[in-house]
């Protein structure tokens, strides 16, 4: 990758848009946050941050958070439009419009399904997570990471790689954590933001979803479906639904799980985890994409019957 030219667009760019995908997690967030920092501090130049959706509670201890903008606030065209963890450009939903008329485009991520629709891409399906990418940026240009941006990338890759539980960390994602650390992160501090905070109508939530938990092929699939009933119900958001799938592959029978969470009475999101299933490929054939053991997609049809037909496309790969 030219990293050289990353800094050439951020010198030549005169007005600077960064894009996290629709219903932003830990990583998009994180990184997309520490990417305008660092524009800022390297560079001494303003970027606007966008977010589609709703921005989880958890996550509002991020520096510059309460900055971010909804796409349909933003007016204008801008120079250059930066993608952060976002695999397909579709994911921009609202946003992929300003991103598309940008002079330049670029695309910052690490999934392995991502097809580098940018003018300029940096997509490493190596790397643990998009925070990774940025920080591989910065220590190959030199760029200053401070307090603020370290705390960003540290949550970045703090949850992505499910508290360095997953099978995406590697020696290397710990070395990076640790400069980080070195660099102002607090680690005890942001675990807890991230994992002991949970509001009630959460924990509420993936209690009864786990109660109610399905299971095929003798105990191999684990899998809950979540209607907006059961989210009116216990008065939850839809970020709240994060970590049920993970909870599912936790059980030691469990090959692949999967979550279906009722969007309206057309169509379903889809989160899929597993332990040695790659579980990209089932994402894919419905549109979606991700990594190898964690992936999602949108199925176009009711919860039921989306439910069904994952279960029956599942079941192909045992």
């Amino acid at each position: 990758m030219n990293y050289q030219l990353f800094k050439e667009c951020i010198e030549k760019a005169q007005s600077i848009i960064l894009f996290s995908h629709v219903n932003p997690d830990g990583d998009t967030l994180g990184a997309m946050l520490a990417l305008q920092i660092i524009i800022k501090t390297n560079f001494s130049k303003d970027s606007q941050a966008v977010v589609a959706g709703k921005v989880p509670d958890i996550y509002h201890f991020l520096p510059l958070i309460n900055d971010v903008k909804k796409a349909e606030d933003i007016q204008g065209k801008y120079n250059l439009a930066i993608a952060v963890d976002i695999a397909a450009k579709d994911r921009m939903t609202t946003g992929l419009g300003i991103f598309e008329s940008a002079d330049v485009r670029m695309n910052i991520d690490h999934h392995k399904t991502n097809i580098k629709y940018g003018d300029i891409n940096y997509v490493n399906a190596n790397a643990c997570s998009a925070g990774e990418v940025v920080f591989d940026i910065c220590e190959k240009l030199g760029l200053k990471i401070d307090k603020n941006a370290a705390k960003c990338l540290y949550t970045s890759i703090l949850t992505d790689t499910g508290g360095f539980r997953f099978e995406n960390t590697t020696a290397d994602t710990l070395k990076k954590a640790a400069k980080l650390i070195e660099m102002g992160a607090n680690p005890s501090e942001i675990s807890r933001l991230c994992y002991e905070s949970k509001p009630k109508p959460m924990v509420m939530l993936q209690a009864n979803s786990l109660i109610n938990a399905k299971f095929d092929c003798k105990d191999k699939i684990a899998y809950v479906r979540i209607s907006n009933a059961d989210m009116e119900k216990f008065q939850a958001q839809n970020d709240h639904t994060e970590g049920i799938v993970e909870a599912l592959r936790q059980i030691n029978t469990t090959e692949v799980s999967f979550v279906v969470k009722e969007v309206d009475n057309q169509t379903t999101k889809v989160s899929l985890r597993s332990k040695n299933t790659d579980v990209s490929k089932i994402a894919s054939s419905f549109g979606g994409g991700g990594h190898t053991f964690a992936a999602g997609c949108t199925i176009n049809k009711p919860l039921k019957i989306a439910e069904e037909k994952l279960l029956e496309e599942v079941k192909k790969y045992l």
